[in-house]
């Protein structure tokens, strides 16, 4: 029986914080990511009924501010932002400020190494740009910075992959072991397509000062895209935080879209869900499977609504069995065509 590591403390009814790895951070087990909230245009599914019409900067703003009180108030302790999530980061930090939060109360992770271009229209052909260059990463750090310290402890890469050879530059990678040595802060990456194994792999030979370079990496894995998880296991082993992100596949596992596929997902997720008493939704299934995962230490929610990551918080109590995990094991596809259908998904 696989149980969900990040279960209730029933003395203060959240979830207790646990280490990021080795390296000492604090985070809950469930995390918030805003990579569709800070911006009005995402491929995440059901943004119309989630959002509506008015996705003016405000609107944005308030709603922002909103999710992250209801996190916080269930004991949600780690954020997830990135330069090129809109205006993620700016609200992110008006929160922070707003509401008076200790540095050692709320984590902070970001990325940098896309650029936002969207110009706040949902029609925008072009929403990001990526360039993984030293001068995009001396510029973000600073934009970064402004916008969130002290909180920000976890500065990463944004979609590493080995054919972007940014993990082959020699002098950006001394650039991110001075920000580890001056900064204190925590290098990660995150990964992306069908070979996240062999980035992360690649990312376990880089070294700095003695020690391994990397102290966290974020990779996308769920029970459609569980590919990663013996490279995410060896990262586990070797000191890394690990971040789940994409647990709910952009809207695919929760069922909320048109798209039949996705109706099919959730559909049995459910079927696995709900015998006797313990009746989950879709999505707190989804997320229990990666909370399962011996070496996952933190799993993002892509909530945009107070009642979505109450939802997604059910997982903290589900306990799959291990006729469950195989049920779930058979919803899985082949990486190349997960990713293809990703990279097909409208940005809504």
């Amino acid at each position: 029986m696989s149980g969900p590591k990040g279960s209730i403390d029933r003395a203060t009814d959240r979830p207790p914080r646990r280490p990021l790895g080795s390296g000492g951070i604090l985070v809950s087990p469930i995390g918030l990511g805003l990579a569709a909230i800070g911006r009005p245009a995402y491929i995440t599914s059901g943004r119309d009924r989630d959002l509506g019409a008015d996705r003016s900067v405000e609107r944005l703003r308030g709603r922002t501010a909103a999710l992250l009180d209801a996190a916080y108030a269930a004991g949600v302790r780690y954020v997830d932002a990135a330069r090129s999530y809109g205006r993620a980061e700016e609200f992110l930090g008006g929160w922070l400020r707003s509401r008076g939060r200790s540095p050692d109360d709320v984590t902070v992770g970001s990325k940098w190494g896309y650029t936002y271009v969207g110009d706040w229209r949902l029609e925008s052909g072009v929403q990001e740009v990526k360039d993984l260059k030293r001068a995009t990463l001396r510029r973000q750090v600073g934009e970064s910075r402004a916008l969130l310290a002290p909180w920000l402890r976890i500065y990463q890469i944004h979609s590493a992959t080995i054919e972007s050879g940014v993990l082959d530059d020699t002098a950006l990678l001394d650039d991110l072991a001075r920000l580890r040595a001056d900064d204190g802060l925590e290098i990660g990456l995150s990964v992306t397509g069908p070979s996240q194994a062999s980035t992360v792999r690649r990312a376990l030979q880089i070294r700095r000062d003695g020690r391994l370079l990397f102290g966290a990496v974020q990779a996308t894995w769920n029970v459609l895209e569980p590919s990663a998880a013996a490279a995410l296991a060896e990262a586990h082993e070797a000191g890394l935080g690990v971040i789940v992100k994409e647990v709910l596949a952009n809207g695919r596992l929760a069922g909320r879209g048109n798209d039949a596929g996705e109706a099919d997902n959730a559909r049995h997720l459910v079927e696995v869900a709900g015998r006797g008493d313990r009746q989950r939704s879709a999505d707190a299934i989804a997320i229990a499977a990666a909370l399962a995962q011996p070496w996952a230490d933190v799993v993002l929610s892509g909530a945009v609504t107070a009642e979505q990551l109450t939802s997604n918080l059910g997982a903290l109590e589900v306990d799959l069995t291990a006729d469950e995990d195989n049920r779930l094991a058979l919803l899985s596809q082949p990486a190349d065509a997960y990713w293809t259908a990703r990279s097909e998904r409208p940005w809504r």
